[in-house]
């Protein structure tokens, strides 16, 4: 399995308008893409001041999955989240290969 995350902080002029987008636009079209298993949007604690801080974690069931991802959706999807929320966010994206797996039982 493979954890593509996005971390993203975003100004708190429009941090409710671009949770819902997220919600309800961004997040579904992402997983129509057939890429990721599952998605989770977390609130990040411990912010810094001026903005909002949330983690967009994708779960492909390989590097394949999100390979797929980046040479056929990526662009356009990163593209449609700049025109909408231009200057006031920041993000940066990061890949977690999972190398094991704990569960209670």
């Amino acid at each position: 399995m493979v954890i593509y995350n996005v971390t993203l902080s975003i100004d708190t002029s429009v941090s409710s308008d671009w949770l819902a987008w997220m919600r309800q636009t961004h997040i579904v079209e992402i997983m129509k893409t057939g890429c990721f298993m599952e998605c989770r949007l977390s609130k990040v604690h411990g912010e810094e001041e001026g903005g909002h801080t949330y983690s967009v974690m994708y779960l492909a069931k390989g590097q394949h999955d999100l390979d797929r991802y980046n040479s056929s959706y990526a662009q356009a999807m990163q593209k449609s989240h700049a025109d909408l929320f231009a200057g006031k966010f920041s993000a940066f994206r990061t890949t977690l290969e999972v190398i094991e797996q704990f569960q209670n039982v």
